[in-house]
């Protein structure tokens, strides 16, 4: 191993964190949370182990979703969770690696500066950071050096990143906090209202991934439902159908459509015109739930795909972007940013 300190690209996502290590790709997949005894503040468990104990645990374990909506809500969990899965994949404790850290394109200064600080926190030399779509572009295949216009609508766990991508930099975007937690609860809400039983978080999440859509099966799909009937405060099994789901979905999907639009429109003509040849590249876990092309192209008329390993992509981006860390001027803070700062 004859460089010490390996490069490492980490996806900080609300529902999952991916890290890329250089010359290995993706050697991590964990979800983002994190349990500790609230007693004495230690920390108990991180990822996996942790998201099992959502929902169930006993008075004095608590587990945390340390980011919200694409950002640290909890600094000091966040910077905790990050050293433990540095500290994972680091075989040399001697020396630091540089970090690039990705962030959605709606992210303030005050933001980014606590990503920096958790990085360096958790054990990283530098850290540099990325916008979510210029990532799950370049993650996705798109050569995004060319002055060519690509769309990519990454919908994440905690936000939805709709961006307009060329010579490298975004010329449009928007960040909603519409995406995969707002699936769940749109989900727990419908459910509450049409069949006044209350499920949970994890149980949500199972019945997106198992029949949720967002445009009409050819086939309706159903699955049986355990959750707590709120007349009797007991224990009810009852079924959910696919065609539920599209019935639950409609608001979340709406806003991502209407943001979507509202992108287009700002779009420089010539750009629009490279989308409409290139298509729409969907990423992010979100992407996944059944429909969402077919939904997209039928309300924009422009071709859409989901792209290969979709929940990966932004991590992929983020590892190859390390490559470009060569050649990148000491100072410069965000990689997508650097066309405006030359």
């Amino acid at each position: 191993m004859g460089m010490f300190s390996k490069d490492i690209g980490i996806d900080l996502g609300t529902a999952s964190i991916l890290v890329y290590v250089k010359g290995k790709g993706v050697v991590l997949r964990e979800p983002s949370v994190v349990a500790i005894d609230k007693n004495s503040g230690k920390l108990l468990k991180v990822g996996t182990e942790a998201h099992q104990m959502l929902g169930r645990t006993p008075g004095n374990i608590v587990a945390i979703r340390p980011l919200r909506e694409g950002v640290i809500s909890d600094y000091d969990m966040t910077e905790r969770m990050l050293r433990e899965f540095i500290r994972k994949v680091t075989s040399f404790r001697l020396f630091k690696p540089r970090v690039v850290i990705c962030v959605p394109s709606g992210i303030s200064e005050v933001e980014e500066r606590a990503v920096i600080d958790a990085g360096i926190q958790a054990g990283a030399r530098r850290v540099y950071l990325i916008e979510e779509p210029v990532a799950a572009a370049i993650g996705a295949g798109v050569d995004i050096t060319k002055p060519d216009g690509h769309m990519v609508v990454d919908i994440g766990g905690g936000t939805s990143d709709i961006a307009v991508i060329s010579l490298s930099g975004i010329v449009e975007s928007t960040s909603i906090k519409i995406a995969g937690d707002q699936f769940d609860e749109a989900i727990i809400k419908y459910i509450r209202r049409k069949h006044n039983v209350l499920i949970g978080e994890r149980t949500a999440e199972e019945l997106k991934i198992q029949i949720g859509c967002v445009y009409e099966r050819p086939d309706e799909q159903s699955v049986e439902v355990k959750g707590r009937c709120l007349m009797t405060g007991l224990p009810r099994v009852f079924t959910v159908t696919s065609s539920e789901m599209i019935e639950a979905f409609e608001e979340p999907t709406t806003r991502i459509l209407e943001a979507i639009h509202s992108v287009l429109e700002r779009t420089p003509p010539e750009l629009v015109a490279d989308i409409s040849n290139n298509g729409i590249i969907l990423t992010g876990g979100g992407s996944l739930i059944w429909g969402f092309d077919k939904l997209i192209k039928t309300h924009t008329g422009i071709d859409t795909y989901v792209a290969d390993d979709a929940i990966s992509c932004v991590a992929f981006g983020t590892g190859k972007s390390l490559e470009s860390l060569e050649d990148m001027q000491d100072g410069t803070i965000n990689l997508s940013r650097r066309k405006q700062m030359n």
